[in-house]
Order: structure tokens, then C-alpha cells, then sequence
């Protein structure tokens, strides 16, 4: 099996919260806080929070994953228990050292039943006891929601600001899209974040075709997207990509989960005209445990399949060190 030495150092800039918890703690979490959930025997839960690895499921599929997934993390215990968690994987397994992990805290709220302000504290604590343990250095992101109005998006964003001092780094739009749904409504909220000092991320060129990568560089003008391999589509939208010096986070395994790309020649494809144009990018899981996958597993899969060479992953991890948020 193919893959890079494991003494040599990660970063992965393009994780999940809901998507990132072993389903065994999940389980737990859920039962310790008295949740009902759809069934009782472990086996079926598994099947409930995650993918079966190489098994395609629609975009809308996957997103509703995160349903069970968010509701068990709706405590301020349980939020801290699934980033420590998160982190401390993330280490053991795969010698992550530096890790942007990003959620929505108002989908943790349970419809303002929990206090945000709690849930983002909870957070704080998680990443705590983690940097005590491992020598990881973690950013939270704040995910904005495509499904959620500007009001809404802009107390997630006063939210992200009043925690910088405290491990926020950052803020995504992610969410499924929805009719009426314009980037061009946030930029004022991008601008106020970048004033802020806060680094800037945004779900683009997924679920959507190229035309979103471009209307997301015009308006929000982005670190980094989030996946945007639809971007390789059109020629004029990887020039403007090229220009704007915006870094993808590529996530294989969920690409070809989710039948965002069909199959790997469409992802060495995708690949191929990333190197072509000078594009810099990053391999991420998007949620390794949710996905049965891990960020070593990841690299393992572009190696063997000839998708990039050892020193193209090489290159891709010293991207992502210098494209993070975490100073």
C-alpha cells in the first residue's frame, strides 16, 4: 500500500464536526443524554450516521446524515466531547497536527433551547483539553447556512467574531442551496469578517455547478473554497480561480460518494487541471467517520489509483500548513 511516511506531520483545513465523531461515542453520547433515536441496535445505528466506503449516495443523502449527527451534538457536553474526540483521532491515527474543524453552532441549539454562547464555550473546552494531550493546534470555523436568512448568518458571524480571541479562525457558508439563495447577499458579512481579522472559506463548486466558484471569487473573495472541483468545468472560471490566488480544500472520498465526481478518471481529471493552471489545494475527508474514511487513507487512495505522485501530496500538505487559518 502506497502513502507517505507516518512520521511526517498533517494539516487538514476541511472537517465536520457532524461528520468527524467515531459512531461508538456517538452512540454513547446519545443514550447518556436520553435522545430517542430511531433504533436500538448499535449496527443499524452505524449505518444511520455513515457512508458505506465506495457506495455512491446523492448529495441530499449525505446532508441528511447530519441530522442524527447534529441533534447528539446539541449539548454543551456533548459539543465538547465530540471536538476533544475529534482532535485526539485525528492525532492518534493520523499524525494530524494542525486541524480547522468546522460547525454551525446554531444547528446545535436545538431551536434556542441551548445557549450559543454556551455551545461555542463548549467548544473552547473541547480544543482545551485536547492542546493539554496532544500537540495539536486546532481553529474552530463557523459555518454560515445557505439555508438560513441574513439575520440568522449574521448573529452566526457576531458569534464568530466574540470568540476569535478564543479559537475561532475563520467562517465557511455551507448548507445545501436553496431557491432565492444569492452570494451576492453576504458580502457585506465576508467584508466585515475579513475587517475582523477572521479567515474566509465558502462551500463552492459542489453541489453547484462552476458558475458558483465564480460568483463566490467576485463577491466574497475567499482564502479558500471548499471543494470547488466543478471549477475545473469551465476555462474562465479557473482563470479567475487561478488569478485570485484562492486555495481549493478538495475532499476525494465524499466527492465520489456523493456523485459529485464519477469516478476517478473524472477525479484525475479534476486533478489533472488543478496542477495544469497552478491552483493550489489541499486534501481534506470533509468527515472522516461519517465517511469511513481518514485523512492517511485519503492520500493512500491518490497514490495508488495514480490520481498524485508522493511529492504532489507532499506539496498539497505544505499548502495546507501555509493556507490555514491557525496562527
Amino acid at each position: 500500500m502506497k502513502n507517505i511516511s507516518p512520521s511526517t506531520e498533517l494539516a487538514e483545513l476541511h472537517v465536520h464536526l457532524g461528520g468527524s465523531v467515531d459512531p461508538a461515542v456517538m452512540w454513547e453520547i446519545a443514550h447518556a443524554q436520553g435522545i430517542r433515536l430511531p433504533t436500538k441496535e448499535y449496527w443499524k445505528f452505524v449505518d444511520l450516521v455513515t457512508v458505506d466506503r465506495g457506495k455512491e449516495k446523492s448529495f441530499e443523502g449525505y446532508l441528511a446524515l447530519f441530522h442524527w449527527t447534529e441533534l447528539i451534538q446539541s449539548s454543551p457536553l456533548a459539543i465538547e466531547r465530540s471536538v476533544y474526540q475529534t482532535i485526539a483521532g485525528g492525532y492518534r491515527k493520523n499524525n494530524i497536527t494542525l486541524m480547522e474543524l468546522r460547525f454551525n453552532p446554531m444547528k446545535r441549539n436545538r431551536g434556542g433551547e441551548q445557549d450559543l454562547d454556551q455551545i461555542m464555550m463548549a467548544a473552547v473546552r473541547g480544543i482545551d483539553r485536547a492542546s493539554l494531550e496532544y500537540p495539536v493546534k486546532t481553529g474552530l470555523i463557523v459555518c454560515l447556512d445557505r439555508t438560513f436568512d441574513v439575520k440568522l448568518n449574521e448573529i452566526l458571524l457576531e458569534k464568530a467574531i466574540h470568540f476569535s480571541n478564543r479559537g475561532v479562525v475563520g467562517i465557511d457558508m455551507a448548507g445545501p442551496a436553496r431557491k432565492g439563495f444569492r452570494y451576492e447577499s453576504y458580502s457585506s458579512i465576508y467584508r466585515r469578517a475579513r475587517k475582523e481579522g477572521l479567515g474566509l472559506t465558502v462551500h463552492a463548486g459542489e453541489d453547484e455547478g462552476h458558475d458558483s466558484v465564480r460568483r463566490v471569487l467576485e463577491h466574497l473573495e475567499p482564502d479558500r473554497i471548499g471543494h470547488g472541483v466543478r471549477a475545473t468545468e469551465d476555462s474562465r472560471t479557473m482563470e479567475l480561480l487561478e488569478r485570485s490566488g484562492a486555495v481549493l480544500e478538495v475532499c476525494p472520498t465524499s466527492n465520489l460518494n456523493t456523485g459529485v465526481l464519477k469516478g476517478v478518471p473524472e477525479l484525475k481529471r479534476v486533478f489533472e487541471k488543478l496542477k495544469e493552471s497552478g491552483t493550489r489545494f489541499t486534501i481534506n475527508t470533509d468527515g472522516p467517520e461519517m465517511l469511513r474514511t481518514n485523512l492517511r487513507g485519503e492520500i493512500s487512495f491518490l497514490m495508488e489509483k495514480g490520481v498524485l505522485s508522493e511529492s504532489e501530496v507532499l506539496a498539497a500538505n505544505r499548502d495546507a500548513f501555509k493556507a490555514s487559518f491557525v496562527r
